[in-house]
């Protein structure tokens, strides 16, 4: 075996000296379909000499304390790959031998052998023998034509092409089994802050997915011709947005059901000024600008400091723009206040036009409705928003925009 696989490196010399750009076009595709039939074909010799391996003790007789661990050191793999790699090992072992032979034959990738197998494996007992040979086989003709993703798919209704009278009912015991794991591993994670950024992480059931799912997707759409988020950072954006609503509505149980009571505390320079960071009651620190955005319609609980870092003052927490306040901002601007922005008031925060840490006062003459997005867009940006002598908000745009800085309004909430 070793006289091959050194015969094989050789080949792989030549072909790696090779001047590709004499190649034809005809040529350069054919090489690189050998080159990866060739590629998956040593990859199921590999698997099955790991399983070999594996199955000899032979790690654990070296000292290591698996094989997973044993072959991240010798190949200089990370752990998860090793482990990877080990379990399919077995995967494709346990497999019908038509499986592996698919592979060595280059009619399978291997990520395409690992789902034929797994396929397999989950058939019923009752679906015999016969019925077994029957879903291989037509597992590994589809193969030819559908990439590992839509195997899996095909895969979930095999049996209705080989046992129909057992599709229905397997079905129903693989959707049951796969909703108790879902439930049994459901999780959200939020990690510590790290360089300005909260890592969230979980897994969610296939109900609760699609309940998160038609909350955000009407947030998730482009508010303009100007929005340039990425679909990530829509949905990232959309699930604040959701968070918001659902504080304001006065809904939930304690410790909850109001809208963000924050305590910042920073200096009293750094609050007028806007020169320096918050820190919240966790020891998250925040720029002056996110301080600025949330408190302009936050319960707001400031912790006013002297320069010895003593506390002088725990002021009164105060309620912006709520109640009658919130009612009239509504009914003047409908929605999002922002030009062109069609989101509707309940998705809405009041800002105020000069801050009121600089003085600014919490009425309607200082008051816009903004959406998350633009909220951030006005606080991060060069747009500016002032309210004109008509009572009603308009946005000057960046000169990088329109050079006139020409007034804008939001047509969308009212009919002139």
């Amino acid at each position: 075996m070793l006289r091959a696989l050194a015969q094989a490196g050789g080949g792989v010399d030549d072909c790696a000296d090779a001047a590709l750009w004499a190649l034809s076009d005809d040529e350069l595709l054919a090489s690189l379909d050998a080159t990866h039939a060739l590629a998956q074909r040593l990859a199921t010799v590999q698997l099955a000499l790991v399983r070999e391996l594996d199955g000899r003790g032979l790690a654990v007789a070296q000292g290591a304390s698996s094989t997973a661990v044993w072959l991240r050191d010798r190949l200089r793999l990370s752990g998860r790959s090793a482990r990877q790699l080990v379990e399919l090992a077995a995967t494709i072992d346990a497999a019908p031998p038509t499986v592996r032979a698919a592979l060595l034959d280059g009619n399978l990738t291997v990520e395409q052998g690992r789902v034929v197998a797994e396929t397999i494996a989950a058939l019923p007992a009752e679906a015999g023998p016969e019925a077994t040979d029957k879903a291989t086989e037509l597992l590994v003709t589809w193969a030819d034509r559908f990439d590992p993703t839509i195997l899996r798919r095909l895969g979930e209704r095999v049996l209705a092409h080989v046992a129909p009278d057992l599709a229905d009912r397997a079905e129903l015991a693989a959707l049951n089994r796969a909703a108790q794991r879902a439930e049994a591993r459901r999780h959200v994670t939020l990690s510590e802050p790290n360089d300005g950024q909260v890592r969230l992480t979980g897994n969610l059931d296939t109900e609760t997915a699609s309940l998160l799912r038609e909350a955000i997707d009407p947030l998730c759409a482009p508010t303009g011709e100007h929005d340039d988020r990425s679909p990530g950072q829509r949905r990232a954006d959309a699930l604040g947005e959701i968070c918001r609503l659902t504080l304001r509505t006065g809904h939930l149980p304690h410790n909850g059901g109001d809208r963000p009571q924050l305590v910042v505390t920073m200096s009293l320079d750094a609050l007028v000024n806007g020169v320096g960071a918050g820190t919240l009651e966790t020891g998250a620190r925040l720029t002056p600008g996110a301080v600025r955005r949330l408190a302009c319609d936050a319960a707001v609980l400031p912790a006013v400091l002297n320069g010895n870092s003593q506390i002088l003052d725990i002021g009164r927490q105060r309620r912006l723009f709520t109640g009658p306040l919130r009612r009239a901002l509504v009914l003047r601007d409908g929605g999002c206040a922002f030009p062109g922005c069609d989101r509707p008031t309940r998705w809405c925060d009041g800002h105020h036009v000069r801050h009121w840490a600089d003085g600014g006062t919490t009425t309607l003459g200082n008051a816009v409705l903004l959406c998350g997005h633009h909220h951030r867009v006005l606080h991060q940006g060069d747009w500016i928003v002032r309210i004109a002598s008509d009572g009603q908000p308009e946005f000057l745009p960046p000169a990088w925009l329109d050079p006139a800085r020409t007034p804008r309004r939001n047509l969308y909430h009212r009919r002139c």
